[in-house]
């Protein structure tokens, strides 16, 4: 077997790459930007939704030795194993899971977070022969650590060709309640636009931080995609008089390093907990007792009215910024996140936790994005399949 060196050569998806003591850690924000927070995006931007290995080989077998790290919930049922999909000429012919590891575990109700260290997990995948574009891509909702990639002939990298879609957003961006990496409504997009996809979405972490919007401002990207709103309810960090200009900044900051890329501005989907009510948002404490993780709102909807934001109120602002600034700015565009799930959808694939979608619900999103977006009169329809 021959070992592959892990480098942003062959490892698409991630900003930057750090060497650990056990491999190679990718991250999903680079490290300046990792000196200007802490809390939960410490935990999410490492994990790897949207990174893949992507190389042409001739390989019958390819081993990918990983430490993965699983993230529990006190009072819950472990969770599953993450997904590692195996696609060889853009078709999936595999999957597989690393048990072990680390294993992280959470206390919603204190907040509390305790790590336990493990060891390192070896898979095997078995191709067929032949020239072949393979791509490994990790599991969505896990930190992995890369400690060795081995196969039975060369590889080589496979540049890309495709248009780069940069698209930053919430949990559900980043993949919540998918049960494998390409089930996620992203890279379902990407791969029926065929665009190349560079996940910014993270969990409980979308709150208009300046420091995203430098990080797109700096990456190339051919289209750019945010989607804002149910990270910042939740949170309740921010009332309508702070965030108006803090949108603007976000848009302004984008625009020095895009200034003419199509950019597109999207808006939560349905969320009945809090169409009207504010945050901020809270596990639901009854369904912890019965082994359930789900979320309550807790805010007052008469305060809406004093400027605390609910999905409405931020869904009306954010259609009215967009509306201003495109008389100077035809490429950036709006898009309501209810045409992509609403009432209807709800009643028919009603939210699990009250939040996150079903994976079935992911392709609804996604056939409903790619639609919207990158076919007929979609924003992105003209840039979608040339670079």
């Amino acid at each position: 077997m021959i070992t592959i060196p892990i480098t942003s050569e062959i490892l698409r998806g991630a900003l930057e790459l750090e060497q650990t003591d056990r491999g190679v850690l990718p991250h999903r924000v680079p490290a300046w930007a990792r000196r200007q927070y802490d809390g939960q995006l410490q935990m999410v931007e490492t994990q790897t939704s949207g990174v893949r290995l992507v190389f042409r080989t001739e390989a019958t077998v390819v081993e990918l030795e990983t430490v993965p790290t699983k993230r529990n919930y006190a009072g819950a049922p472990p969770r599953p194993d993450g997904v590692y999909d195996v696609l060889v000429d853009g078709t999936l012919v595999t999957q597989g899971t690393a048990p072990g590891g680390d294993v992280l575990l959470l206390d919603m109700a204190t907040g509390g977070a305790e790590l336990t260290r493990g060891e390192p997990v070896t898979q095997r995948f078995d191709l067929a022969a032949g020239s072949k574009l393979v791509e490994i891509w990790l599991p969505h909702d896990e930190t992995t650590e890369l400690v060795a990639l081995r196969t039975d002939a060369p590889v080589e990298p496979s540049p890309v060709s495709a248009p780069v879609w940069l698209h930053h957003g919430s949990s559900i961006s980043h993949g919540s309640n998918a049960t494998h990496p390409t089930a996620i409504w992203p890279a379902l997009v990407a791969a029926q636009a065929g665009v190349e996809l560079l996940n910014l979405g993270f969990g409980g972490s979308a709150r208009l931080q300046p420091f995203f919007a430098r990080m797109i401002r700096d990456t190339p990207a051919d289209l750019i995609s945010v989607k804002l709103g149910i990270n910042i309810v939740n949170a309740d960090e921010m009332r309508l008089g702070a965030f108006t200009p803090a949108v603007h900044g976000l848009l302004d900051t984008i625009r020095e390093g895009h200034p003419t890329t199509p950019l597109l501005l999207v808006s939560a989907i349905l969320a009945p907990i809090h169409e009207d009510t504010p945050g901020p948002t809270g596990p639901d404490l009854s369904a912890l007792a019965e082994g359930r993780l789900s979320f309550a709102a807790r805010g007052n909807p008469e305060e809406v009215a004093d400027g605390k934001l609910s999905l409405n109120a931020i869904r009306t602002e954010l259609a009215r910024i967009v509306a201003q600034r495109a008389a100077d700015d035809p490429n950036l565009h709006y898009l309501d996140g209810r045409e992509l799930y609403g009432v209807e959808d709800n009643l028919a694939h009603p939210l699990p936790d009250n939040l996150h979608p079903d994976e079935p619900t992911h392709h609804l999103i996604a056939d409903r994005f790619n639609a919207l977006v990158f076919t007929g009169k979609g924003p992105f329809a003209d840039q979608s399949q040339v670079r």
